[in-house]
């Protein structure tokens, strides 16, 4: 199976991948990009992941192809609420292919093995089209959005940006 746990040795891998995914030109090639929302070619650094990874509720799945190279990955939190996800990530010229959704089931299975009652996430809320994507796989908004942090250490906002909370029950 191509999905598998992320070590801290693939923090070297996994930060360019996750930039690429986010920011940028290079994230322009796919359809998650932030580009146009946030200025800055970072999403995260080698720093913020290996602090991410080191937290003992957490995990980074990553999908790999036949050559054992990472091309997708996410972040998964075992908090209080539920599983928390972020940062699911897919090489821009690899996007539209279900990888995404491959890391999305390898994601709900994490939760159930974990005894996870819900998996939650934050979206950009101006993010249509990656909100319609989510709802797809049976996630919906909650209601609730959390402003942008103002750190802007990983870009700087275009516009004003909120985050809307999605959330999917997991059996």
């Amino acid at each position: 199976m191509p999905v598998s746990k992320a070590s801290i040795e693939d923090i070297a891998e996994l930060v360019p991948l996750i930039n690429s995914a986010y920011r940028g030109e290079a994230s322009k090639k796919g359809w998650t990009t932030e580009a146009d929302l946030l200025v800055g070619a970072m999403r995260t650094d080698i720093t913020m992941l290996t602090e991410l990874m080191s937290n003992t509720n957490a995990a980074v799945l990553k999908f790999s192809n036949e050559e054992n190279k990472i091309i997708g990955s996410v972040y998964l939190d075992i908090q209080e609420k539920g599983l928390y996800l972020g940062m699911l990530t897919v090489s821009p010229l690899l996007q539209a292919g279900g990888i995404g959704k491959q890391l999305m089931y390898a994601s709900e299975a994490f939760a159930k093995d974990n005894k996870c009652a819900c998996i939650f996430m934050n979206v950009i809320s101006i993010r249509h089209e990656l909100v319609t994507w989510y709802e797809r796989l049976g996630y919906y908004k909650t209601g609730e959005t959390k402003p942008l942090p103002t750190d802007n250490r990983f870009g700087v906002p275009t516009q004003p940006i909120e985050f809307a909370i999605m959330e999917k029950k997991i059996n």
